[in-house]
């Protein structure tokens, strides 16, 4: 078994100091699995909004969750957005009886009702699949390998993890994404997001991938954006000022979770990773996530010029500048492009991260740093809350 405590943990303070909290995530991350023991800890009432005999108990919601008490937990609640409107009334009640933990496997913005009805009302928790911190260091390339979808990541070996990981592909836009009614086709949005996976780490130019598409530029950009809205890509946006250089102003692309982008690059174990051109963007994406994981609050970015200076990441921490370079290399050495970086942004310090690097000096601001020894160390991450 995998220690979820920390999350569980969070979810009970968001709890505390919400009438509601959201947990979302995609679907397959464990976010029913983590409720249902939230239920058995506190006799909570859990409704599973893809179970019919649930559904039809919920016909008249108002009379039904008004007169329960404790902890609720409705799974799957983006599937019934009328139920939205019945909330908000009921987490407008005087010293409210009931504490709602809604999970949902889509972003407030696709999801009708949430941001108007629920306004204000709601704490938002996000859950992906296993991190680092639960698995162990230990289980770092096993974890890069296959991704953090509980099925695959526990799987018995590296063929039944990549075949569990097919089937999700296959099945995630018509099954899972269609019944939002956003109003794309399962072939459309099929075949972007196996492009996605060859755009993973690159700067997104969308009339690029929409003439390899047949589609628009507004069309593409509208699958994205629900795409991510779904937690399966990130689109992560470029940081300009006014710094008297030329910036680069068109996002970056990832694939959240590495082990579908191996799937969807048809790598099916870590041996095919290693010799594969996509390795130093799979271990970017991959290392950029567990971080971003630490910080859920964080508005993270990347920075590059025109003339070929980047930094892979960058966050502004409580008014303190960190960068973040993503390098698989044993020792990596100090570049143009890190000097730009510290220079130009004014970073507190600058991390280029590895796998399993000793921790050691560049200059006094860069530091190598191996992901482990860095998720460890609470210091750099002072707004944490574990």
């Amino acid at each position: 078994m995998i220690d979820r405590q920390n999350l569980l943990l969070s979810i009970q303070r968001d709890l505390q100091r919400a009438p509601a909290v959201a947990l979302l995530g995609p679907r397959q991350t464990g976010k029913t699995t983590l409720a249902r023991e939230l239920a058995r800890l506190t006799q909570g009432h859990v409704f599973d909004l893809e179970d019919p005999a649930d559904a039809a108990a919920l016909e008249n919601p108002k009379l039904v969750l008004g007169a329960l008490r404790g902890l609720v937990i409705l799974d799957e609640v983006q599937r019934a957005p009328q139920l939205f409107p019945v909330l908000r009334v009921l987490l407008d009640r005087p010293d409210p009886p009931a504490r709602f933990l809604l999970l949902g496997s889509a972003s407030p913005h696709l999801v009708r009702g949430v941001t108007e009805s629920l306004a204000g009302r709601v704490a938002f928790h996000e859950m992906q699949g296993f991190q680092l911190r639960e698995v162990g260091e230990d289980a770092l390339r096993l974890l890069w390998s296959r991704g953090g979808f509980p099925r695959s990541f526990l799987a018995p070996d590296d063929p039944q993890s990549f075949l569990w990981r097919k089937d999700f592909l296959r099945t995630f836009i018509e099954k899972d994404f269609a019944p939002l009614g956003l109003g794309s086709t399962p072939k459309s949005l099929g075949r972007l997001w196996a492009m996605t996976a060859h755009y993973h780490g690159q700067i997104l130019n969308a009339s690029e991938l929409g003439r390899s598409l047949g589609e628009t530029n507004k069309t593409v950009q509208r699958h994205l954006e629900m795409l991510s809205g779904a937690f399966m890509v990130r689109i992560l946006p470029p940081w300009f000022e006014n710094l008297g250089k030329r910036l680069i102003r068109s996002p970056k692309l990832f694939v959240r979770d590495p082990g579908l982008l191996h799937g969807l690059l048809g790598i099916a174990d870590e041996g095919a990773l290693l010799g594969h051109p996509k390795l130093g963007a799979s271990w970017e994406g991959f290392a950029m996530e567990q971080i971003l994981a630490r910080l859920p609050q964080a508005d993270p970015y990347f920075w590059a010029t025109q003339g070929g200076a980047e930094l892979d990441l960058f966050l502004d921490l409580g008014g303190k500048r960190w960068g973040f370079e993503f390098k698989v290399a044993d020792a990596p050495r100090m570049t143009r492009s890190m000097a730009s970086a510290c220079a130009d942004l004014n970073l507190e310090r600058l991390y280029v991260v590895t796998p399993e690097s000793r921790r050691y000096p560049l200059t006094e601001t860069v530091q190598v740093v191996s992901l482990p020894d860095l998720l460890a160390d609470a210091d750099l991450f002072p707004t944490v809350t574990s």
